[in-house]
């Protein structure tokens, strides 16, 4: 069976809507919440790939959230392995670092719905062509300036990149698919959570468009599948167990 890992970072913020997309796929997930110092995947080779899910804190805050640091490792464990990785938002930004992006922690909450536009790099990427044209909800902690050599697949209303794909087999995502309405109450009443200044507004447009955000998010997961081949099943170690022969023979 294909086997997920997901780096959760806070309590408000999983799989969402793509839970339900993975499952009729056959597909199952394990989240390893960093947010509560839990250990991270220790092998990229028992995991058919990785997503990075959104979160509150910069991943320039590693003095403060010290498990950073091991993500990025873990993110170069999953992309040597050959492994897929899928980053929303904190984790776009955290894969955008590994590439060696140049990050900044303003706008510190970057949140904002506006249209998807392909740009000529994503005129042939199943993902840019899933949502261009879409109204899609942008959301993380800071902005990140991509390396030159990395072109972004899909920009928002004023050009700024929401889409990158730093090589095949792994892609940064500063929109969120995942995204629910309830997620963004629950992130508002999260405890000790700072919510944007317009998160009142963010909230009404997601409702508003809540339809066609079901649609769009089950076109980026088709392309996700598609581009990532998230339904080929990795190889995985073997798993040997020990027989104990009980009556002490030879």
């Amino acid at each position: 069976m294909k086997h997920f890992a997901v780096v959760q970072h806070s309590y408000s913020e999983f799989l969402g809507l793509i839970e339900s997309q993975l499952e009729k796929r056959d597909i199952g997930f394990s989240y390893f919440r960093a947010f509560l110092n839990q250990d991270l995947p220790g092998s990229a080779l028992t995991f058919d790939a990785l997503f990075l899910l959104g979160g509150p804190m910069s991943p320039l805050e590693s003095d403060a959230y010290p498990w950073l640091i091991q993500e990025r490792n873990v993110i170069g464990a999953f992309r040597k392995a050959g492994r897929p990785v899928v980053g929303l938002g904190l984790g776009a930004l955290l894969l955008a670092q590994y590439e060696g992006a140049e990050l900044r922690r303003e706008p510190y909450h970057n949140a904002y719905f506006t249209t998807a536009h392909a740009t000529e790099a994503g005129r042939d990427d199943p993902l840019a062509q899933a949502v261009d044209g879409a109204q899609v909800l942008v959301w993380s902690p800071g902005v990140a300036r991509l390396p030159e050599g990395i072109a972004p697949l899909v920009v928002d209303d004023a050009g700024n990149w929401i889409a990158f794909r730093p090589e095949p087999g792994a892609v940064g995502l500063l929109f969120h698919p995942e995204m629910k309405p309830g997620m963004i109450e629950d992130i508002i009443m999260e405890e000790d959570r700072e919510a944007p200044e317009n998160v009142g507004e963010l909230m009404e447009t997601a409702r508003r468009l809540w339809p066609q955000m079901q649609e769009t998010t089950d076109r980026v997961v088709v392309a996700l599948v598609r581009e990532l081949n998230l339904m080929q099943e990795r190889r995985k170690p073997r798993v040997f167990s020990l027989q104990v022969d009980s009556e002490g023979g030879q």
